[in-house]
């Protein structure tokens, strides 16, 4: 398949501080490909950029053929990009429901005006949101805690319900920032599941960042490792395994 995005030259800078520079590389489509490195090493920021809350020094970030630098997020959303963030952001007095459908803000076209002088038009498409939640309810498993107040769930969960949110866009790119930091292993195997199916089941491409260097391998078809908000390895899992700069600034030989 070919690529689904493609990330070219991309710097990005605050002040006197690089936290990406000249970063390049692509993401097939279908695949799941994993960010990774040290903390700091400029991660999140490339998702950032990538999901339109930073805008890059330089470079090109095109999605299906397409530049999406100068368009703002909820356009990105709209094209088929979903995001969930590493620090849980979701509203903690509203049900699991709830918070789900609030994801889907982003693509309501039924206005108040027109809710209200087409009522058929707009219970229409109340069904097909409703529905696409409740998809995501069963896909992850929730729907023990349809109703439950998000703020009175385990972190775990609360993890599970952030993915949910993104998932609720029925986006082809997902990017997913940390979905397993602070699980013990059997939410970990959990969460490792749902990606799978994310790629297997529902096709979609599937951007991880992800610290446990055993889910990635395990994972991920292809890595990108970063340092220093530079680029210093690109390939399949062997290939960074045995990458001589990967192994030294971040791997480490006792894990080869």
């Amino acid at each position: 398949m070919g690529a689904i995005l493609e990330v070219q030259n991309v710097s990005l800078q605050f002040g006197g501080v690089k936290a990406l520079n000249d970063v390049s590389y692509h993401i097939k489509e279908g695949e799941i490909f994993s960010l990774i490195g040290p903390n700091g090493a400029g991660k999140t920021s490339m998702l950032n950029c990538i999901s339109g809350l930073y805008r890059p020094s330089n470079g090109s970030i095109r999605f299906k053929g397409q530049e999406i630098l100068n368009m703002k997020p909820y356009k990105r959303t709209t094209l088929g990009i979903a995001r969930a963030f590493q620090n849980i952001a979701l509203f903690a007095h509203m049900s699991v429901l709830d918070n789900l459908k609030l994801g889907r803000h982003t693509l309501m076209k039924s206005g108040l005006l027109k809710g209200g002088l087409y009522w058929g038009s707009a219970q229409k498409e109340e069904v097909e949101h409703r529905r696409a939640v409740e998809e995501v309810i069963n896909f992850l498993q929730l729907q023990d805690y349809r109703h439950t107040p998000v703020g009175t769930l385990s972190y775990g969960l609360q993890k599970r319900v952030e993915v949910g949110r993104a998932l609720a866009l029925e986006p082809e790119l997902i990017l997913l920032d940390e979905p397993m930091a602070g699980m013990n292993s059997s939410e970990k195997e959990d969460m490792s599941r749902f990606i799978l199916d994310m790629h297997e089941l529902k096709k979609m491409t599937v951007v991880l960042i992800e610290h446990d260097l055993g889910v990635v391998m395990d994972l991920s078809d292809s890595i990108a490792v970063l340092d220093f908000g530079k680029q210093i390895g690109f390939g399949t899992p062997a290939e960074i395994q045995n990458n001589p700069e990967v192994i030294k600034a971040y791997i480490g030989e006792e894990a080869i």
